[in-house]
Formats: structure tokens, sequence, C-alpha cells
């Protein structure tokens, strides 16, 4: 039954229909919408439309971009000796927050998960082995910490073994602020085989 009009209720399903938003939500920012200066919606379509057609994927990382290659990888002041493996291109966004890590990237798009039939070859797996030249010296797996990132950085991690590069994987743990005793056993499990001398 449609309550306003059917114009707000189709923009209600089209909010609703994006990850984490759930109904009211979307009624919210419809709402919000509608209170808003016809410009700036101009504005918020068009900007939707231009993520459409001028974002794409770097030939090279599969980061989100709109040049070839992205910017990090066309840096001169990027560490080409270490390149960070992730899931997807959000995580490429989290790493790059923390200031921290100053090499490449290369972006899975996914992780194995076999129950859902994603295997090797639905993810960027070739073209990594590809970028493995003589300049890259260490591989860090940075997946998420959970089956399907697992089951990944075994399979990555066995699969670059034979390599001469050094493989490693971003540590694991306990997150500040939180307590020893709401902590899961794997989380704490992983915080333990992480610890490091002080």
């Amino acid at each position: 039954m449609i309550y306003t009009s059917e114009t707000i209720e189709q923009l209600i399903e089209e909010f609703a229909s994006l990850p984490s938003i759930g109904r009211k939500t979307a009624q919210r920012l419809a709402m919000h919408v509608l209170k808003m200066p016809r410009e700036e919606v101009v504005t918020f379509s068009k900007i939707l439309i231009d993520v459409k057609d001028k974002v794409r994927y770097c030939s090279i990382c599969f980061n989100i971009t709109e040049s070839d290659p992205c910017s990090i990888c066309a840096s001169q002041k990027r560490n080409k000796k270490i390149i960070c493996v992730v899931e997807e291109p959000n995580d490429v966004i989290a790493v790059e927050k923390t200031h921290e890590f100053n090499g490449l990237y290369h972006v899975l798009g996914g992780a194995l998960s076999p129950l859902d039939g994603i295997g090797p070859e639905d993810l960027k797996v070739k073209e990594l082995l590809v970028r493995l030249n003589d300049e890259v010296q260490e591989i860090i797996l940075a997946l998420n910490p959970n089956v399907e990132g697992e089951t990944t950085t075994l399979y990555l991690a066995k699969l670059l073994k034979p390599l001469s590069i050094n493989v490693t994987r971003i540590a694991r743990g306990l997150p500040i602020g939180s307590d020893l005793e709401f902590a899961d056993e794997a989380t704490l499990t992983r915080a333990l085989e992480g610890r490091v001398a002080l």
C-alpha cells in the first residue's frame, strides 16, 4: 500500500536496496532528498552518473580509479618492492588512512568461497603472479579475518611459497579499548600467536 506518493515509494525502495540500509533509514533518506534544494539533488544525481561513467579499475592493481594506471601505481614515491594484497578497494582506503604503508597494492576482487562458487579463477590471482618480477621482495597478505579471508591467505601463501619472495600477513589480535573477557577464543589465539617482544 502506498501512503505517500508512488515516486517517494520508488525512492525508498531504491535506498532500501543498498547494503546496510533498512526500510526506516531508506524512508528518512527519501524524505531528506525531498527537502533538499533542486540544485543539490541535480548535483547528487550527476555525481551518481559520473561514478558509473568515469570510475574504472586500474589495469595493474585493480583498485578503483579515474585514470589508468591509478595514482598509487603511477607514483614514483611508492616502494615498488612491497605489494599489499587486499580483497576489495575499500581495504586500500583503510590501509592508506593509517599513513604507515608506502608500497603498492593488489586488489583480488573478493575472497575464495567454495560454498558461493568463488574459486581462484574468479579472483585476480593470475594478475598478481604476473606482477611478481625481480624487483618485488615482499607480499603482505592483508585479507579479512574470516573463513573466506583465511582460506584465501592460506591458498596464496602456498602458491607464493616456491617463489623467492617474502610472504607475510598482517598481525591480528585484540582491538585497542577492548577487554580480554569479551574476546572470542580465535581472536585471543591470534593475539597470543602474534605477540611481540617489548
